[in-house]
């Protein structure tokens, strides 16, 4: 009886371990690939539990996640023989649990492989301004140059990215300097256009107070007023520089040997008077002649200030000196001489009073002087 009991319960641990060694979970994301005997069984275990037969069926899980894989950096020579070293990432999944554990010995590893050489000879096939501007085309070529081969192995290639392009740095810095120029070569356009559309809206506004002169006095008013804003100290006002030529025109015509002398003597005394008397009027005259000359379209109060300020700054009106000097002749001989001796006793005057040894230096008595009344 005791031996029984020994038998029966040796046969209940059997089972138990036999039991235990013939279950198997697979879980949601694998699928299980039976081989009895090294030979496929057809049928895939699912998600859940199975069983083998112990010591002679063989499970094998794989997992159909899917798989982040980085591929190191590779180095190659572009077709414009530029040295680079790229790295990509390679996203891919098992789509046949079968073909992925019988056409290859690791999947894995076959991927990595061939992703590797994928990226060098895209590396050498394109040129560095697509590796660095075109990288979606370059991705694209890659994913179909791994997943060609990846597809018999029960694997599907999800995506390629490259991730960095390493250049050397004599590269950079050429890079760098291209990228400058070409910067500074668009601010020049940019530039040249504005200057270009201010240069013409310039034009048209000086067309247009051409035409209108009193705009622009008051483009002068308007810029006055701002310069005194600013609490300067001195305030520049132009001057019309047409007015300056004219004086200096006036001053060479003077300065001509052809002019006439101031001594002749056809006219009597009070000639004299008369043309001293005429003589601000004429200097009045000119000087309002010259002013409407320089700046036509002026009113008679412009004309006035503009007078004035010449007057204040100390420019002599043109043909003031010959209109003097045409005038002293004019008025004979009576003029000149009491000209020259009002003269005479000017310079007396400011010499002052002092002793004199030489009966000679004295100045003779004055004659009388025709024309001029007792």
């Amino acid at each position: 009886m005791e031996v029984l009991v020994t038998v029966i319960v040796v046969i209940v641990c059997l089972a138990a371990v036999y039991g235990m060694s013939a279950a198997r979970v697979v879980k949601q994301y694998e699928r299980g690939v039976v081989l009895r005997f090294g030979r496929l069984r057809d049928a895939e275990r699912l998600p859940g539990f199975t069983t083998v037969i112990p010591g002679v069926d063989r499970l094998h899980k794989v997992n159909l996640q899917i798989v982040t894989m980085p591929v190191p950096a590779q180095e190659g020579i572009t077709r414009d023989n530029v040295t680079v070293r790229v790295d990509a990432v390679v996203y891919f999944k098992v789509v046949n649990a079968a073909d992925a554990v019988i056409a290859v010995e690791d999947y894995r590893f076959a991927v990595s492989q061939m992703a590797q050489t994928s990226l060098r000879s895209i590396i050498g096939k394109s040129d560095l301004d697509d590796l660095l501007s075109n990288r979606e085309k370059l991705n694209q070529g890659l994913e179909l140059m791994i997943d060609s081969p990846a597809i018999g192995w029960g694997v599907q290639i999800d995506r390629v990215e490259i991730k960095d392009v390493s250049l050397p740095e004599t590269m950079k810095r050429s890079m760098a300097r291209q990228a400058e120029a070409a910067r500074e070569r668009r601010a020049r356009v940019i530039n040249a256009d504005a200057e270009l559309q201010a240069s013409k809206k310039l034009a048209q506004a000086a067309e247009v107070m051409s035409e209108h002169p009193a705009a622009l006095q008051l483009r002068l008013l308007q810029t006055v007023a701002e310069v005194a804003s600013e609490k300067n100290s001195t305030l520049v006002l132009p001057f019309p520089v047409e007015l300056l030529r004219f004086l200096e025109r006036a001053q060479n015509a003077q300065q001509m040997p052809g002019a006439q002398p101031a001594g002749r003597a056809d006219a009597g005394g009070t000639g004299a008077g008369t043309a001293a008397e005429k003589s601000g009027t004429g200097t009045y005259d000119r000087a309002a002649e010259a002013v409407e000359a320089a700046v036509p379209g002026l009113s008679a109060e412009e004309i006035e200030a503009a007078k004035l300020d010449l007057s204040s700054i100390g420019i002599p009106l043109p043909g003031l000196e010959a209109l003097e000097e045409s005038r002293s002749a004019d008025a004979g001989p009576g003029a000149g001489a009491e000209a020259a001796a009002d003269t005479e006793a000017d310079a007396a005057t400011d010499a002052g009073p002092g002793p004199s040894t030489d009966p000679q230096d004295e100045p003779p008595e004055p004659d009388a002087r025709p024309g001029t009344g007792a």
